[in-house]
Formats: structure tokens, C-alpha cells, sequence
């Protein structure tokens, strides 16, 4: 594939031009339905719905819920990234942005620090605005918002006023998949790659080691659409242009439920779909001391090499072929 093919998307039969220079919001931008789903979306914050949990309290006031964040975004760091998918980081990093806070609470989280002890700094969308621009002049190939979930209004403000000032590469949504669908369709034409985890196929462990009610079925319902917006991977000169990277963190004692994960992935997304199937997990964040969680004893060392063989060949056997598997 090259600059400028014309390409059928194999779920919705709707024809879109591949081409590194043009991603989907500045399509938006142009017409002017950016701004709309900017005002779409903060009117999601009181009472808050923007995501699942619909705590329903008025951000638009300080006033904060599950996640912990106000009205203005916060940001921990960001910067050129080399350790994200190849896709993603090519020659020149994938520009990451980390969020701070989330709307789940993993009890292995390596980030724990910025995910559940909030560090980071409050900002303003204009500065926001700024940090993608900057990542953009510094060459990286694309935008990489972590855990962006319950910054979404915010995010797409400032993609707004980056696209006024000249941003033209691609977004990345890089999240733990406790996404709603209604949030995800004011993305529709934003974000040109979603890379979700698909972190559990049991809702009973997801309750316990992530507090995340629900996660399987909410996890699904955001990968087809996901899958419908963007479609498998396209991959140009190298580069990740448009479409869905799913991510499988194994487990020990397969406590992610690997095996209803790839299935579901297989029959329902795609056989096509690319898959990282990672393999560092570590005891680290709140399990190391959590010694009342019921799978402390499990999580308090690495997976096995023949574990993660084990995970590998499940999906393989699903008819999973695309993606990274060490």
C-alpha cells in the first residue's frame, strides 16, 4: 500500500484514502464538526458519563469522581517513545503523552504513580495543544494519549486547537478498554488508531484485581466499535497509519483468561486484527503489599516462559497470525 490508495474498509464497505498526510480530524476540522464533538463532549461532564461508571458528578465545577480529575486535563510527562509497537515508533518515536489518573485501579499497575498516586501537573488545553505540536516538530510519527478515558473532552479540545496550529499526524488512543461506546463515536474520524488492551476474559477477576464492574462485556462493546471506525492495521511505508492494535498482557496461572480473549478476538474482530501478546508482567504497584487480594500468592511472580508459549499457541490456534509475539 502507498500514499494515496484508495481502500475499502472490510467491516463497513466505506472507501477512505489512505495517506500519511491526512489524518481523519482534519477532515473535521475543516467542516467544523470538530468543534461540535468538542461540545458534544463537555457536555458529558455534569453529570459526568464519560465513562462507564457515569458517576454523574459536575466536573465543569472541580467537583471530582471515580477517576479523580477535575475540569483541566493533567499530564504526568511526555515525549518521544521507542518502546511501543514498531508500527508506532518507526525512526522516530511515537509522541506520548501520559495522562494522569484512571478510571480503573489494577492492582499490578507499573504505572501506579500516575495512575492511582496522580502524579503529574495541571494544565490547560492550550498547553496540551502545545505538547503535541512540539512532539510533532520533534518528528515523532504520531500522537499517543495513555490513559486518556476520562480526559476525553479535554483531548479533543486541544486537538482542536492543534489542528489550528498546523497538526497533521496521526492520534493514537491508547487505553485499558473501560470505555463506553457512546464517548468512543465523538471519536469517530478523530483518532485514526485505537490500541485497547483486552486485559481480561473473566468479569470476576477484572472486579478484583482492576475494580472494573462489567469489563468484559464493556470491553467488547468498545472493540467493535473500535473495529468499525478504523478497521485492521494499515501499515505505510512502515508506519501505522489507520486501525486497531490490540494488546493481551499474559498473566500468571492465566488469570487474564487468554484463551476467551483471543476467541473473541478471532470470531468477532478479526482474524486479521494484530495482537501484542506481552509477556513482562512483574509484581509491581499495589499487589506487593495487597495481602488480602485472593490472587496475591499468584501475582507475586513473572509468567513462565511456558506460560506465555502456552498463551502464543492458543491464539495462533484461533487463527491469530498478525501482531508480536516474543
Amino acid at each position: 500500500m502507498t500514499r494515496g490508495d484508495r481502500v475499502i474498509h472490510h467491516t463497513t464497505g466505506v472507501l477512505w484514502i489512505c495517506s500519511m498526510a491526512l489524518p481523519s480530524y482534519i477532515r473535521l476540522f475543516k467542516s467544523g464538526e470538530l468543534v461540535q464533538r468538542v461540545e458534544k463532549a463537555y457536555a458529558m461532564l455534569f453529570p459526568c458519563r464519560v465513562c462507564p461508571r457515569e458517576c454523574g458528578v459536575d466536573r465543569t465545577t472541580g467537583e471530582v469522581g471515580y477517576c479523580r480529575s477535575g475540569l483541566l486535563p493533567v499530564v504526568s510527562s511526555y515525549g518521544p517513545h521507542f518502546g511501543e509497537e514498531p508500527p508506532l515508533v518507526g525512526g522516530h518515536g511515537s509522541g506520548t503523552i501520559f495522562m494522569t489518573g484512571c478510571n480503573m485501579r489494577c492492582v499490578f499497575c507499573q504505572n501506579y504513580e500516575i495512575s492511582q498516586e496522580r502524579y503529574g501537573r495541571e494544565i490547560t488545553c492550550e498547553v496540551l495543544a502545545g505538547m503535541m505540536i512540539d512532539l510533532q516538530n520533534q518528528g515523532c510519527h504520531n500522537i499517543n494519549f495513555v490513559s486518556p478515558t476520562h480526559f476525553i473532552p479535554q483531548i479533543l479540545e486541544a486537538v482542536l486547537i492543534a489542528a489550528e496550529q498546523g497538526l497533521n499526524i496521526p492520534l493514537v488512543y491508547n487505553t485499558g478498554t473501560y470505555d463506553s461506546v457512546e464517548t468512543l463515536r465523538l471519536l469517530d474520524g478523530v483518532f485514526d488508531i485505537y490500541m485497547p488492551d483486552a486485559k481480561y476474559g473473566h468479569d470476576e477477576v477484572a472486579l478484583s484485581l482492576s475494580d472494573a464492574p462489567g469489563y468484559v462485556g464493556i470491553m467488547k462493546k468498545a472493540l467493535f466499535e473500535m473495529q468499525r471506525q478504523v478497521g485492521d492495521l494499515v501499515v505505510e511505508e512502515g508506519i501505522a497509519v489507520r486501525g486497531l492494535i490490540i494488546r493481551h498482557l499474559v498473566l500468571p496461572g492465566n488469570l487474564a483468561g487468554s484463551g476467551e480473549v483471543f476467541e473473541f478476538i478471532a470470531h468477532d474482530i478479526s482474524k486479521n486484527a494484530y495482537v501484542n501478546i506481552m509477556d513482562q508482567y512483574r509484581p509491581c504497584g499495589r499487589i506487593l503489599t495487597d495481602t488480602r487480594s485472593p490472587y496475591h500468592k499468584t501475582l507475586m511472580r513473572g509468567i513462565t516462559s511456558r506460560e506465555y508459549r502456552e498463551a502464543v499457541a492458543t491464539a495462533q490456534k484461533n487463527g491469530l497470525i498478525r501482531g508480536i509475539y516474543h
